[in-house]
């Protein structure tokens, strides 16, 4: 007698898809069933006030506080303070050239970016140089017919971009440097260039600051004064360097040593090496902590407002000191939030993105 097997079956619908994973995961049984009911009723009342709070009840259009006349958000406080956010103190006749600076860096960022966009060496080499130079003299002025605008003058998101982006810029080489010295056979070298990273890596960035506001003016002559944002930077720079020394650090022992054996093999010298096997590779794996410092560093400029710099939250601290507009946090430290929270999660992508682009495999 011949057998003849039983054809398969398709799968209960409860099993399978959305209803599958909704039994599985929230009415598995009669106590998460109850506990999903009660999770979802309180989420939605809470989702439901939020709405009506921050857009159905919200007052948006207005000049003072007397045109916030409902229950909800007064975003009216943001709208009328919102240039004073973006450039600080900066005369509203030049706000131009905060605005063509960092046109100038998106274009750039984008040119490195976007890989149909040939030249990408010169577009390096022109950011490294010419960039700086040139956005330098728009926002400070003092050239070219441009008056002076004095870095006291500065602050809001203009201010903290300044901030996060010559911080990064120069704490990056600094700290390979750094990292190169870690791992350097020569002892002095590698004595030296651990006591910087431990040094300042122990301290934190909040008495950095003070040490730069208060006792870098004493290493110097008499007479001789340093804007109080040269001293910030300064002090950021130098304490961001100590992190991304270890950043990079563990990037370069990630690396097999293997490619160091083949460099060494190939008759490199040093810095051949390093220049030409190491660190191209190296950077690859280092791109996520390297984004991770830079949100770090990102968030940690809210911090230079204990030396009388007005970041784009220290400005919202000051509006709402206004007497014309007190009662009003939420709106201004909810503003500030989501200008944070955009530009760290537009960084987070991006870095994402730089992975999926650099992934050669070599992890495997």
């Amino acid at each position: 007698m011949a057998f003849t097997p039983t054809p398969a079956r398709q799968a209960p619908p409860t099993e399978i898809g959305v209803l599958g994973w909704l039994h599985k995961n929230l009415f598995s049984s009669i106590p998460n069933a109850i506990l999903t009911l009660i999770a979802a009723y309180i989420s939605i009342q809470g989702l439901y006030w939020i709405i009506s709070w921050a857009f159905i009840n919200a007052d948006w259009v207005g000049t003072s506080r007397d045109d916030c006349t409902s229950d909800g958000a007064c975003w009216v406080f943001v709208s009328v303070r919102i240039n004073q956010f973006i450039y600080g103190f900066y005369p509203p006749v030049a706000r131009w050239r905060p605005n063509l600076t960092f046109a100038l860096l998106v274009g750039f960022l984008i040119w490195l970016a976007v890989p149909q966009i040939p030249y990408k060496k010169l577009g390096a080499i022109l950011s490294l140089t010419a960039f700086p130079v040139v956005a330098y003299f728009l926002l400070y002025g003092g050239a070219f017919g441009l008056p002076v605008v004095p870095t006291s003058r500065w602050g809001g998101l203009m201010l903290t971009i300044v901030i996060a982006v010559i911080g990064i810029v120069l704490a990056m080489p600094i700290g390979i440097a750094l990292a190169l010295g870690r791992r350097s056979d020569m002892p002095a070298v590698r004595l030296v260039c651990t006591i910087f990273i431990e040094f300042w890596r122990g301290v934190p960035l909040i008495t950095i600051l003070f040490m730069a506001s208060v006792m870098l003016p004493l290493f110097f002559s008499e007479g001789v004064s340093i804007d109080r944002l040269v001293r910030a930077l300064i002090g950021i720079t130098l304490f961001q360097s100590a992190y991304m020394a270890e950043v990079v650090r563990g990037g370069l022992q990630a690396l097999g040593k293997g490619q160091y054996e083949a460099a060494d093999a190939l008759g490199l010298s040093y810095w051949q090496k390093m220049n030409l096997v190491v660190l191209p590779q190296a950077l690859k794996i280092m791109i996520p902590g390297i984004v991770n410092t830079t949100i770090s560093l990102w968030k940690d400029t809210s911090l230079v407002v204990i030396i009388g710099l007005l970041e784009v939250l220290g400005q919202v601290r000051q509006a709402l000191a206004d007497p014309n507009w007190l009662g009003y946090p939420a709106e201004g430290y909810i503003f500030a939030a989501l200008t944070f929270w955009v530009f760290c999660f537009s960084m987070s992508r991006f870095s994402q993105y730089l992975e999926r682009r650099l992934d050669t495999g070599h992890r495997n």
